[in-house]
């Protein structure tokens, strides 16, 4: 069956759910509210599952050889004293390759795996949905008729509020500011430093860099005005690699966290994917590889439905939600151990901090 499909966003949820639909045989269409030259910054930790979904999704070759494997996570505490280490390869052993990498990488990967067939500068103004059905209104003007709208526009998703699946995303409280630095100190391994309501976390991403990753929780304080200076003075005490990494730090992006939480992904016609549909903080590192999820079982739900919308979507949602839910569970408790005073935090992570943190990703080694 010959479906119109429309896939808004093509970030990593979007461009995954149109690689996933162009192996089940449809040819989506693909439009962006930015410009072709938005590309990210930053980079980004993508662990076993979600180097899993993308050799499902046939893009794990061009990953290959970009950015930094991760075979072990280092724990410490803020002054850079062990608390415990995981072996991140023996986790995901059989799964997929931990590896931290340039998110700009990632998006070619991404875009070459559509053949880059993405109408840019284009915004949905107006979506209608009717008969089994929506017709769409885009900001040049034009109008077309789809029989699946797949947002994938992010947390901050137009598309869940025109098809009336959900409002605003909730704020978790945590700033999150993330950098890459250049002539760092020597890093092998993913290393986090957990201090009083706060962390600082780097890795190698290859080419000589690091990715730095930075959180406080901070419900009540306005973003900086300077991120640089401001993390200089919230961790100008730690310890380890910190220091050096502070030295080295240039740019630095800033962004509050937030959650979001549905009564439903579908409407009709209309699908929500990615964080449009289920954000959480980024404490596990399982937006992308929810997002890659989705995609891969979307794409296997239309071709087992032959192509029914209704069916495909209801048996999409019935698979994914248990899963994206133990994510925010996890991440929420993942979140409410690194806010115990360390006092009490670091001996407990001492004593049981591996059997605590490997049990997060645990439910997630079985595939999706």
């Amino acid at each position: 069956m010959t479906l119109r499909i429309l896939v808004v966003g093509a970030g990593i949820a979007g461009l995954s759910a149109a690689r996933a639909l162009r192996l089940a045989g449809y040819r989506p269409d693909v439009v962006e509210e930015l410009p072709a030259s938005m590309l990210p910054s930053a980079g980004i930790y993508l662990p076993g599952n979600a180097s899993r979904a993308l050799r499902q999704l046939g893009l794990d070759a061009p990953l290959r050889p970009l950015g930094d494997l991760i075979f072990r996570q280092v724990f410490l505490d803020a002054r850079g004293r062990s608390l415990f280490e995981m072996d991140v390869a023996g986790l995901w052993a059989g799964v997929g390759e931990s590896r931290a990498l340039s998110r700009a990488d990632l998006q070619q990967v991404l875009l070459t795996g559509v053949g880059g067939e993405v109408r840019y500068d284009t915004a949905v103004k107006e979506l209608e949905i009717f008969d089994g059905a929506a017709k769409v209104e885009f900001s040049d003007g034009s109008v077309a008729e789809y029989d699946l709208v797949i947002g994938a526009d992010g947390r901050r998703s137009t598309i869940r509020a025109k098809a009336g699946l959900g409002g605003a995303a909730v704020p978790t409280g945590q700033i999150v500011y993330r950098s890459v630095v250049s002539g760092g100190p020597p890093l092998s391994d993913w290393t986090a430093l957990l201090g009083r309501r706060s962390s600082f976390t780097a890795m190698p991403m290859g080419g000589r860099r690091l990715y730095c990753y930075a959180d406080e929780t901070a419900p009540d304080t306005p973003n900086p005005a300077d991120p640089r200076a401001h993390l200089r003075t919230i961790f100008g005490s730690f310890g380890g690699p910190v220091p050096a990494i502070l030295a080295a730090l240039e740019n630095v992006s800033v962004a509050r966290t937030d959650e979001v939480v549905l009564d439903s992904w579908h409407r009709g016609p209309v699908l929500l994917v990615g964080d449009a549909a289920h954000a959480t903080a980024p404490t596990l590192s399982q937006g992308a590889a929810m997002s890659f999820e989705d995609a891969v079982v979307l794409g296997a739900e239309l071709k087992r439905s032959g192509g029914d919308v209704p069916a495909a979507l209801q048996a999409y949602e019935a698979r994914r939600r248990p899963r994206c839910g133990a994510v925010r569970d996890r991440t929420r408790e993942r979140d409410r151990t690194r806010d115990v005073p360390p006092a009490l935090r670091d001996p407990m992570l001492r004593r049981r901090g591996l059997r605590i943190f490997a049990d997060h990703y645990r439910p997630l080694v079985p595939p999706a």
